[in-house]
């Protein structure tokens, strides 16, 4: 197959990469230097040059605190760039794949959130994203949208200059007492899992939105004591609430999804969020200690 992976510099996009690749798949790798999703013709004259089967769209302006003061960017990018990708898509007969975001739920059914629940997203990050979604749907009929929570990978996040556990490492170094919410609840998962996933469910002719993270849940605190325990940061941990980083942007408390429709399809064999964790940061530890 022929893949187009556009963010590929991004924490995902550069798993994706690694992964399909490795499967022998002829992979191009595509960052905003080479496109600009919200530009239709940027997006058509590249991808009509490069002759897709597959379009995994991994651009995004996710800085939720950014897409309240620019919501225009955030439409760009988040929604106008996914219908760009999904007509372009539309016409070369390739799949389009747009990967999205827990932010899409408000919280308020404090359980796993399934495929068939309606969004209700609470800012202007998932709100741009449900668009991207719909538009992504709506406009290429060979279409895969996946929703996911809490990525976190070997390559760093390039808009927040990281991810959560390089944030505590980090935050070990220089704070005498490391604070983390208690009431805020996902599921931690690694980017290298989402693409080998993704991987699968393409080749298995999935189509339609699919809710992709590992399983169980935790909170912030919970994911952070974790880190702290399996890398022996002796930083003090404490838990705190979400109330006491006052903030303009609301954000679901509770944000987990239930793989349901992989589990359907007998492909939902992702593992618990804590083993993945786990076995990331042993790896973390072995690649430092060389």
């Amino acid at each position: 197959m022929r893949i187009a992976v556009i963010g590929s510099n991004g924490q995902l996009g550069s798993d994706l990469v690694r992964e399909f690749a490795a499967r022998g798949d002829e992979t191009t790798a595509l960052t905003h230097s080479d496109i600009e999703v919200g530009d239709y013709r940027s997006v058509e004259s590249l991808l009509q040059e490069i002759g897709p089967n597959v379009v995994l769209n991994t651009a995004a302006f996710h800085v939720v605190q950014q897409c309240e003061s620019d919501p225009h960017r955030a439409f760009q990018v988040n929604a106008l760039g996914a219908l760009n990708i999904a007509k372009v898509c539309e016409q070369l007969k390739a799949v389009s794949v747009f990967f999205s975001t827990d932010y899409v739920f408000s919280g308020a059914k404090q359980k796993p959130y399934v495929e068939t629940d309606p969004p209700c997203p609470l800012n202007m990050y998932g709100g741009t994203k449900l668009l991207g979604e719909y538009y992504t749907l709506d406009n290429a009929r060979e279409s895969l949208v996946l929703r996911v929570s809490g990525l976190y990978g070997s390559v760093p996040c390039r808009a927040k200059g990281g991810n959560f556990i390089s944030t505590m490492l980090k935050a070990s170094e220089q704070r005498s007492v490391v604070k983390v919410v208690r009431d805020e609840i996902l599921t931690p998962t690694p980017t290298s899992e989402i693409a080998s996933k993704t991987y699968e469910l393409i080749m298995n002719g999935v189509r339609g939105l699919v809710h992709l993270t590992c399983e169980g849940e935790c909170s912030w605190y919970e994911f952070a004591r974790v880190i702290f325990d399996t890398l022996n940061l002796r930083t003090p941990l404490e838990p705190c609430s979400a109330n006491d980083f006052p903030s303009t942007v609301k954000r679901p408390l509770y944000s987990v999804l239930e793989n349901q429709r992989m589990k359907d399809l007998h492909l939902g064999d992702m593992p618990h969020w804590e083993d993945a964790l786990v076995r990331f940061l042993k790896h973390l530890q072995r690649s430092s200690a060389q």
